[in-house]
């Protein structure tokens, strides 16, 4: 597989899968992040760390109405990925050294487990189904050859369990460039290609790209000169994106929030991080940004520090001191920040906070989100539970969450 020498803007080059569909990319005008000059950026965001909230001192513990919903049992090796909707992608470890891995989907309307891509497109045994992710329309996928690093991402028309018509190739790379970070969202699959740190492409820009389902080409709709902080994160008809911007003065991450409506043309908002500063994650959740950042540094104030921020209305930052596990998700006024071995759930509006216990016997494994961004009416988790004999892991509970009636402010 040849590279994928994005200075010239080239894509797909090289060989396809027999049968599958080629996309080319057509660069929209004016493609580069509006956001990337100085111009166009707003200052960046240095709060002293006597102006913020702290959820932990000033809530008050209540009961947040969080209520049990299905819980689902799963062959041991299942991996839950984040999605919006009633069908969350897995990675299922197969039955046999090949495939290792297979590409699947669990339908929390049903509780089924179904196979959607029950092998790789290219057979070899070091190339491996890598990464998964689906929406109600769309589904994508990365191979990745496991001895060269060379990648690929595929996307196709998802419906009722099954691809539909004709899989396409979105993108390949060799390991100057990273697999790609990518989402999906209603019908659009967008994916980030950047360097790698340590491959030879490393001073080279970082690009999004957005493919609509139904067509036969992509667009570049973001720019970033250098890598992006985060992945992207769908919140409905929004998305965040953490481009680097103020390029020519230092190194600072955007932290921005994208119409999803015409394809990322209208930035919504913008928070730019104080210098230096890069979020673990980021996104949009109605009004307010939700950034985790995973180490503590030695300037840029509050948000400089190491924990989970969200933003207010009225200026004030919530701010939850401790160390970021995985991206906080949220729905109204409610979010929930996974700690170690618990969830806690903050309503910012009523400054309230309760928790979410982990199931019995998953501690050693933890249990995670497979939600991102604004989650709507229902939580997701998975979790590795050992026998209660054994002690040895024995299977994969999902469980699901639902905000009840009235009690999600907005």
């Amino acid at each position: 597989m040849a590279a994928w020498d994005i200075t010239r803007r080239s894509f797909l080059k090289g060989g396809v899968a027999a049968g599958v569909a080629a996309a080319a990319v057509t660069l929209l005008p004016g493609c580069a992040n509006p956001a990337s000059s100085s111009n166009a950026t707003p200052d960046p965001t240095v709060i002293p760390e006597e102006d913020g909230v702290d959820a932990l001192e000033t809530y008050e513990y209540q009961d947040l109405g969080l209520t049990p919903g299905d819980t689902f049992e799963l062959p041991l090796g299942n991996v839950l990925l984040p999605s919006e909707g009633n069908w969350i992608p897995v990675m299922t470890a197969g039955a046999a050294a090949m495939p290792m891995v297979k590409a699947s989907v669990l339908s929390l309307a049903s509780g089924t487990l179904m196979e959607v891509v029950p092998q790789p497109l290219t057979v070899s045994p070091t190339n491996v189904i890598y990464d998964v992710r689906c929406s109600a329309d769309a589904f994508a996928w990365v191979e990745l050859d496991m001895i060269t690093r060379a990648w690929s991402l595929y996307g196709a028309r998802f419906s009722a369990g099954s691809l539909m018509g004709a899989t396409l190739l979105l993108a390949q790379g060799d390991k100057d460039w990273d697999p790609p970070a990518f989402c999906c969202s209603g019908q659009r699959v967008l994916w980030q290609v950047q360097p790698s740190l340590s491959g030879g492409k490393t001073a080279e820009h970082s690009f999004c790209y957005l493919w609509n389902v139904g067509r036969s080409d992509a667009q570049a709709v973001v720019e970033s000169p250098g890598r992006f902080a985060t992945g992207p994160t769908p919140s409905g008809t929004a998305i965040t994106l953490t481009p680097r911007v103020r390029a020519d003065e230092g190194v600072y991450y955007g932290v921005t929030c994208y119409s999803l409506g015409d394809d990322l043309a209208t930035i919504i908002d913008q928070l730019v991080m104080p210098e230096s500063v890069r979020p673990m994650a980021a996104s949009r959740v109605g009004d307010r940004f939700v950034v985790s950042v995973e180490a503590s540094y030695d300037s840029g104030g509050l948000l400089g520090g190491m924990g989970t921020f969200i933003t207010g209305d009225d200026g004030k930052i919530t701010c939850f001191w401790r160390e970021p596990a995985e991206g906080a998700c949220g729905s109204g006024d409610l979010f929930i920040i996974k700690s170690r071995a618990s969830y806690f759930a903050l309503d910012v509006g009523t400054r309230t906070y309760g928790f979410l216990p982990a199931i019995d016997r998953s501690v050693d494994y933890g249990e995670f989100p497979a939600r991102a961004g604004e989650f709507g009416d229902s939580f997701v988790t998975y979790a590795t539970v050992k026998d209660e004999k054994t002690g040895y892991p024995s299977k994969v509970v999902a469980r699901t969450f639902v905000l009840q009636t009235g009690n999600r402010s907005s």
